[in-house]
């Protein structure tokens, strides 16, 4: 909470919530708080979702006031980035304003619909975030037991520190295993979630040497 008392000097604050990398949450009732204050004081808070559809008691998309401004995606829970579809969610003013400072942005009549489907299915949302949490925990068990450090995350990817990650980055890259490294904290390595057993089983290999 210290960092957005921060922040809320600024008078756009950003907050990614679960935040990438590291799945870091903040409390949506935080949130609304610091949009409370930037809206008294003419200033505006952008919550970026794009990793929440996983953690559905996290949105504000329900909870919207003045000052803020939830952004969603379909890349990445519905695996659907190829359309380029996203949305803003505001109160009505707000939302108008944006569309002004926008302009025409069109949208593809398959994307929306796409996009309206994905968000109608409540099964299927509710059985993914099952598959998805459970195939989190399989992974951050095979990083651990592997002797990396599991730093968090969401249900669709873990950071790991280690030792020698360089080393581990160059290994997996040779097994045809692609994570993430990050130029500012070579320690650490971001895992997505493996496709099936078999391959979870080969990232255990793999890290085990």
């Amino acid at each position: 909470m210290a960092g957005l008392q921060e922040a809320a000097a600024s008078p756009v604050v950003v907050v990614v919530n679960p935040n990438n990398p590291d799945g870091r949450v903040v409390a949506p009732e935080d949130l609304l708080d610091l949009a409370a204050r930037q809206a008294a004081r003419g200033g505006l808070l952008v919550v970026d979702e794009a990793f929440g559809d996983e953690r559905p008691e996290l949105s504000l998309t329900s909870r919207l006031g003045p000052g803020l401004v939830v952004l969603r995606s379909f890349g990445k829970f519905f695996g659907l980035a190829g359309i380029r579809l996203g949305f803003a969610v505001a109160e009505e003013g707000l939302a108008a304003r944006l569309t002004d400072h926008l302009g025409p942005w069109p949208v593809s009549g398959p994307a929306i619909e796409l996009g309206a489907q994905a968000l109608a299915d409540r099964v299927w949302t509710e059985a993914t975030i099952t598959r998805l949490r459970d195939a989190a925990a399989r992974l951050g068990d095979i990083l651990t037991r592997t002797g990396l450090e599991d730093l968090g995350g969401t249900f669709l990817f873990r950071l790991a520190r280690h030792h020698q990650a360089p080393a581990l980055y160059e290994r997996l890259g040779r097994a045809g295993i692609l994570v993430r490294a990050f130029a500012f904290r070579p320690d650490i390595l971001r895992f997505g979630l493996p496709g099936s057993e078999a391959d979870e089983q080969r990232l255990r290999a793999t890290l085990a040497g």
